[in-house]
């Protein structure tokens, strides 16, 4: 495939693996970019929902060379103003610290206006009201993360969120932060493009959901109430804790628990898993 003129022309290509140029994608499996305002998209997929996030722009592509025929469509959807840069296979997994098995990156950033890389909570600044205030407005489940330090489950979670028409992901500030590169990969992409707030704490947003209006719904396996017989409403908020600890119990006592009806000898699900059951019942009835 001939690539066509305007993107033949804005490829870089990148011969040493400690050209500056690409410092933002050196070592990316253990470099924590967020803290520098930034993060790694990593594959086709998460690329075409960074193109179209309202939240969050790319500042430059890295690309294997065998890459950019086969994405030369995504390619004209990028801004003219970001760099692409291109490499041989050895020198782009030199870069990144390992083997880059799709070949296409990209480093981003927040835009111009909105919400920061890190979302964290500023309560007096009503940053939290204002997400969960448009989070009743557009009508789907809320759901509310509490200390999930695992990057699959977190992924997996913005996965079936999206799924099943979430309204938007608020974690707290026990959470590992969805922009990190192998949540973002797990998710599909939707992290970018799924509204979310991440770094309250518990009580901080305990006190914005009584605001806000929202209903609280604490998953556990001592629920009060079954999933079968759970009536949808607007305004709900599913809280999800860690596999581990579970939600604090000061948190189950405020809330209408729910439980899944599971075999005998069985207690638990995975947190995302329970998520989606949860949400595609909510959806279905909805």
């Amino acid at each position: 495939m001939t690539l066509a003129p305007d993107i033949a022309d804005r490829l870089v290509t990148i011969h040493d693996p400690s050209d500056p140029r690409v410092a933002d994608y050196a070592d990316i499996r253990d470099r924590d970019r967020i803290r520098q305002g930034g993060f790694i998209a990593e594959g086709t997929v998460v690329l075409d929902h960074l193109l179209r996030s309202e939240r969050f722009r790319p500042t430059s592509l890295f690309l294997l060379k065998n890459r950019v025929a086969g994405i030369a469509e995504r390619l004209a959807l990028v801004p003219v103003n970001v760099p692409i840069f291109v490499a041989e296979r050895a020198v782009m997994d030199k870069v990144a610290g390992f083997a880059i098995h799709r070949g296409v990156l990209a480093h981003a950033v927040a835009g111009a206006e909105g919400p920061t890389v890190t979302g964290r909570a500023d309560d007096a600044g009503g940053e939290l009201d204002g997400f969960l205030e448009e989070s009743r407005r557009s009508g789907g489940p809320l759901v509310v993360a509490v200390g999930l330090s695992n990057h699959d489950n977190v992924g997996a979670l913005f996965r079936n969120a999206a799924a099943f028409g979430a309204s938007g992901l608020v974690l707290n500030d026990e959470c590992c932060h969805p922009l990190y590169r192998k949540a973002i990969r797990v998710s599909v992409g939707t992290a970018l493009t799924l509204p979310w707030h991440h770094g309250a704490d518990i009580e901080t947003i305990w006190r914005a959901l009584e605001r806000s209006g929202h209903h609280p719904l604490a998953l556990t396996p001592r629920g009060e109430t079954d999933l079968a017989a759970l009536k949808p409403r607007k305004g709900l908020a599913l809280l999800l804790g860690s596999e581990g600890e579970g939600l604090p119990e000061k948190i189950l006592a405020r809330s209408q628990t729910l439980r899944i009806a599971m075999a005998p000898g069985i207690d638990s699900l995975n947190v995302a898993t329970s998520a989606a059951i949860v949400l595609s019942r909510l959806h279905s009835a909805a």
